[in-house]
């Protein structure tokens, strides 16, 4: 190749491209200003940056790894426009350099400008991350993140991805290391990519059809290391984005070197041949330069009074919980997280985005709320984005809480936290739930009106990684973080759990039977509701973090999967396959079916006698009747969803059937092991139905 010039296709022709002038012993010439980042180039690369306050900005080459540039270049006033700083460099070959920026610009504190030439500063379009490859290893040459220039060339064949409907959807979330890093994961990669794509044919006979994964985008495990009783601690989960263009290096299973991504666009790619879905767990709340203490990474040396929530003093508002806070609304700002999520659907074929403390996106410049957020409505109507899933974790570190007020526009999906608290607390026997959870497991159309939200809107959940599993809330009444460090202060202290007579290990058999029926009776309700069910890795095999409520920081057995409960729970694994399978197989039970012809309605009540649900404050039985088809010629689906959360029996009359049906048993989870009877062998039920205490049972009228 001619490293002097190149060729490049633009709209219509070929064009050369050829320096036009000589800095510091290289060929350059301005570059294309509305490509941000680094980008290759036939005969070289175009760097772009932008920064609204600076003076001057100087481009820093590096040696892999060394400590020192071997060359800086600053931007000629040629290659400014406006505030965009945009050069083509010619000669450089992408796998032999890394690099970095140098920020001029008024050092004024208390007006938020901070600007200081004399720091390195990550591309905050950076496509690659170098520093922080090795997990849980500091980098050699003094901490400094640089950027690598990444080819963009993997080849996606005919792959198509699922497009499933949100209401199709059941979410299975997990962390990309701790779901195989146990050894008894029995992968060849672990706490990699590659080690889940391994665990793909499980995913796939579990049934799930969606996955979200905790945060991928490259961040800090280091920041706040430190050691608890001989323990290292780090910065486990994840959510404190580094650079939100870049894969996590780490999770690699190998180098990468100009190639990041690859195992992670391997492994969507294979999911979706599976039928599986990819959402992922974006955080644009706030990012790992933390408050003033911060260290100095990107966005803080190029604009930090745009880029930032900022006093009038300037200092941080801290709406994340985590030092500082995004300015999401600013222009410059809301386009970053634009353009950052199309690059994410574009290219690496991304199916959807969980957005973290999603209601900070809605602040503006002074923390307050916004009515329409343009960044909100932005990524509602944009059309790269128009297939792509939207969830918001409603809520935020500010005490803004919108579950069933976030603005939507008709696109955007929540977590929905009334679904989590009301059904903890129904099904641990707390008393004057009934109507709540009648209307929970209806899709909460108190919250989400089908008109204006969809049927998908609701993202119902139980557990998920932020609180107990599934396991320990019917192991531990109180949460056990002692080994976090912070004198079990952190995590959340209203867990609605009980631990069934024991507070954790027991040899019990009579409590160990109860919290099995516990966890089976969760998962029934959850797959049965209207609105999209979501559950936390492992939950499906009794996995658990020991009592621990907050595990952010633990990359050990407490958060790790262990799949050797697998075979110990198999029981529990077949129930939820059943179940899975149950809801996949229904379409009443999604909300998406058309109007029964049998002259029942889509939805419908009862208590102890049927069409009379007993909603007083001592009622702890719900009789819940989904009828529908998918097609006008099908028969229609008729389901009854019976839940006693009393610790006695209950004597439930059923709905008249049609006439030439009878209800028949699928499941009733006080049996051991729990009736799940393949389709055709289910006992037929009379009239009654003897409910015994803590118990689910599903029927079908046939």
């Amino acid at each position: 190749m001619n490293q002097q010039a190149g060729w490049i296709q633009t709209p219509g022709n070929m064009q050369l491209i050829a320096p036009c002038s000589e800095l510091w012993g290289f060929k350059i010439r301005p570059g294309f200003f509305l490509e941000n980042g680094a980008t290759p180039i036939p005969g070289g690369v175009n760097f772009t940056v932008h920064s609204r306050g600076a003076t001057g900005v100087e481009l820093a080459l590096f040696r892999r790894g060394a400590e020192e540039p071997f060359a800086v270049l600053p931007f000629p006033e040629s290659c400014r426009m406006g505030n965009v700083y945009s050069m083509i460099v010619f000669g450089l070959e992408i796998d032999e350099f890394e690099y970095a920026y140098r920020v001029d610009g008024p050092w004024d504190p208390a007006h938020g400008q901070l600007f200081d030439r004399s720091r390195y500063l990550l591309d905050p379009y950076a496509r690659a991350v170098s520093g922080q490859s090795n997990w849980g290893n500091r980098p050699p040459y003094g901490f400094k993140y640089r950027a690598r220039v990444v080819a963009n060339d993997f080849d996606w064949g005919n792959s198509v991805q699922p497009h499933l409907p949100m209401k199709e959807l059941i979410i299975y979330e997990l962390h990309v290391r701790g779901f195989t890093r146990h050894s008894s994961s029995g992968v060849r990669y672990p706490g990699t990519f590659a080690g889940l794509a391994e665990k793909v044919p499980y995913l796939k006979e579990l049934g799930i059809n969606a996955v979200e994964l905790m945060p991928v985008f490259e961040f800090d495990e280091m920041r706040d290391d430190r050691e608890k009783d001989g323990h290292k601690l780090l910065d486990y989960w994840g959510y404190n984005p580094v650079c939100f263009f870049a894969p996590n290096t780490s999770y690699a299973s190998g180098v990468e070197h100009n190639r990041e991504g690859d195992e992670l666009k391997s492994l969507i790619r294979l999911l979706h041949e599976n039928g599986i879905e990819v959402i992922l767990d974006v955080v644009f709340n706030h990012t790992a330069e933390g408050d003033e203490r911060g260290p100095y990474i990107s966005f803080r040396g190029f604009d930090n009074r745009i880029y930032y929530l900022l006093t009038p003093d300037g200092k941080y508002y801290n709406f994340s919980g985590c030092g500082n806070t995004m300015n999401c609304n600013h222009p410059i700002v809301q386009r970053m997280i634009l353009d950052c999520l199309r690059y994410w659907v574009s290219q690496y074929r991304v199916d959807g985005f969980r957005f973290d403390l999603a209601s900070i996106l809605g602040r503006d410049e002074n923390g307050v709320p916004m009515n329409k957020p343009p960044l909100l409505q932005s990524l509602a109507f944009d059309p790269v984005l128009g297939g792509t899933k939207l969830i918001a974790e409603a809520w935020d570190a500010g005490g803004l809480y919108q579950v069933g007020s976030f603005p939507a526009w008709g696109r955007w999906s929540e977590w929905n936290g009334r679904y989590r608290d009301d059904l903890r607390r129904f099904l641990k026997g707390d008393e004057g739930l009934v109507q709540a959870v009648a209307t929970r497991i209806a899709g909460s159309q108190d919250l989400y009106d089908p008109a204006t939200r969809g049927e998908g809107a609701s993202v119902n959940f139980i557990t998920c990684h932020d609180g107990f599993t599934l396991h320990d809330l019917y192991a531990y009444n109180y949460k056990h973080n002692e080994q976090n460090g912070w004198d079990n202060t952190d995590g959340e202290n209203n867990n609605n759990s009980w631990n069934c007579g024991a507070e954790g290990y027991t040899e019990d058999l009579g409590i160990l039977r109860l919290r099995r029926r516990l966890i089976k009776n969760a998962c029934a309700v959850l797959m049965m509701s209207h609105g999209v069910p979501m559950f936390l890795a492992g939950d499906e095999f009794g996995n658990t973090q020991f009592g621990n409520n907050n595990a952010y920081c633990q990359d050990n057995e407490i958060s790790w999967l262990d799949w050797g409960l697998l075979e110990k729970n198999s029981e529990l694994l077949r129930f939820f396959q059943y179940m899975i399978r149950l809801r996949r197989t229904y379409p009443a039970l999604r909300s998406g079916g058309k109007q029964a012809a049998c002259g029942l309605p889509n939805l419908s009540f009862h208590g102890e006698e049927p069409w009379r649900m007993n909603a007083s404050p001592q009622a702890r039985t719900l009789g819940v009747l989904f009828t529908g088809r998918d097609a006008e010629d099908r028969e229609d689906d008729i389901l009854y969803l019976a839940i006693n959360a009393h610790w006695e029996n209950r004597r439930l009359r059923l709905p008249d059937l049609p006439q030439g049906r009878c209800w028949r048993l699928l499941v009733d989870t006080f049996r051991e092991p729990s009736t799940e009877l393949d389709w055709g062998e289910q006992p037929q039920v009379g009239g009654c139905l003897e409910l015994n205490p803590r118990s689910v049972a599903v029927l079908i009228g046939r």
